[in-house]
């Protein structure tokens, strides 16, 4: 082999490895909080096995918004409207369910989901409106619906079957909220990454017009990333509502950045073509650990949101980096 054969060699072997270690940052910023929080609050719980389900409990709503989230941001897209989704959601279940039982309050609770997703979907892929815009709009839209809905009250949900099985019941040991989460990694894995849809959704975030040309239906893609996101919010508002047995207006509404957050951490670029929903499930528990440290550590409120913008800064900048290569 000539030497300019075997330079070419070095260094496709240089970027294949610089490629594979971007793949695994997340991982190794997890082990690293995690190991780091073990040193430094070993005398303060942080290492309970109470404290740690607390954790994996609490991010449980997040990590559905993320999975949603991953679909949307791989196609190029951005949806800012979950968390006013997440609190529509959550009123819409409770107050069908005290007029009409568990099974209306289910439904009405994923449709709001849904149907948020729908309306972004259409003003995206058919109207042609910008995402950021758009979600941007409906986010202060729904976040005045769920204010008005209830006149700021709290509602209470006090069906059992409802709370214990989106939130404080357990199955075969299992609380019934890891469950949920596995099962919604499980599904979005393989629809993202063993399927025709999953593949089409890389293509027009990775190039949309080569996407189109290809025979891809570019807007019914964008609307259907958007209505899986919107769904996925519902399904969160309900896990809310049963862990909490209860509804109100501010659900969801500080969730935002920490999605965020969790699915750029994740591996998923900001500009689209490339995700992972095992990312984003890894991305949300760290930034659930992290909130855990922090408050554990005595930090404020205001020292919590420094430290997760910066994450989310450099995350971003990793993201925009690795895009432009």
């Amino acid at each position: 082999m000539s030497s300019t054969n075997q330079g070419a060699a070095v260094r496709a072997a240089g970027l294949a490895g610089r490629v594979n270690l971007q793949q695994y940052v997340v991982y190794f910023g997890f082990l690293a909080i995690f190991l780091f929080f073990a040193i430094v609050l070993k005398d303060s719980g942080f290492l309970t096995v109470r404290n740690l389900s607390n954790i994996v409990l609490q991010t449980a709503p997040a990590t559905i918004m993320a999975i949603g989230l991953v679909f949307v941001m791989s196609a190029g897209e951005i949806d800012l409207s979950i968390g006013s989704t997440v609190a529509v959601a959550a009123l819409a279940a409770a107050v069908t369910m005290q007029g009409y039982g568990l099974v209306p309050g289910v439904v009405a609770g994923l449709g709001c989901g849904l149907l948020i997703g729908l309306v972004n979907g259409v003003l995206v892929a058919y109207v042609r409106l910008p995402s950021f815009l758009v979600t941007l709009a409906t986010l202060g839209l729904f976040a005045g619906v769920s204010r008005s809905m209830t006149d700021l009250r709290s509602i209470p949900v006090t069906n059992e079957v409802f709370t214990g099985f989106f939130g404080s019941g357990t199955l075969l040991g299992i609380p019934s909220l890891i469950w949920w989460t596995v099962i919604a990694v499980a599904i979005g894995h393989i629809l993202y990454r063993e399927t025709r849809f999953g593949a089409h959704v890389l293509a027009i975030g990775d190039n949309a017009r080569a996407a189109s040309v290809s025979g891809i239906s570019v807007p019914k893609m964008r609307l259907a990333v958007l209505v899986i996101s919107g769904g996925l919010a519902g399904l969160a508002g309900l896990l809310y509502a049963g862990r909490l047995q209860a509804a109100k207006y501010t659900l969801g509404e500080t969730d935002l950045m920490t999605v965020i957050a969790a699915v750029i951490v994740g591996g998923t670029l900001l500009n689209g073509g490339k995700g992972s929903i095992v990312g984003a499930l890894v991305g949300s528990l760290m930034m659930g650990m992290l909130n855990n440290g922090l408050i554990l550590m005595g930090l404020s409120v205001s020292d919590q949101m420094i430290v997760r913008g910066l994450i989310i800064l450099a995350a971003v900048a990793v993201s925009l980096r690795e895009k432009s290569r």
